[in-house]
């Protein structure tokens, strides 16, 4: 499930990169050009993130092992 989510998060980054990063202005002086560059520091951020998340997630094994549950008994007791 959370699979589906990181890949999810880095297509609609993809595509937030596809359509914002022609329209910012690296190059701008004063707090365009300082936005423009935040954003894509920030998306790099997610994309790094998100890709983390998914290529070192632990892998899903088929069936659990199961743990024994038994009650331990005490050999001696002290009152």
């Amino acid at each position: 499930m959370k699979k589906n989510r990181y890949l999810l998060c880095l297509l609609l980054c993809g595509f937030l990169l596809y359509y914002g990063a022609p329209r910012l202005s690296i190059h701008a002086e004063g707090a365009q050009g300082i936005f423009s560059l935040a954003w894509l520091a920030f998306a790099l951020m997610v994309i790094a993130g998100n890709l983390t998340g998914l290529l070192y997630s632990p892998k899903r094994q088929g069936q659990k092992p199961q743990v024994d549950r038994r009650v331990k008994k005490k050999s001696r007791s002290f009152h």
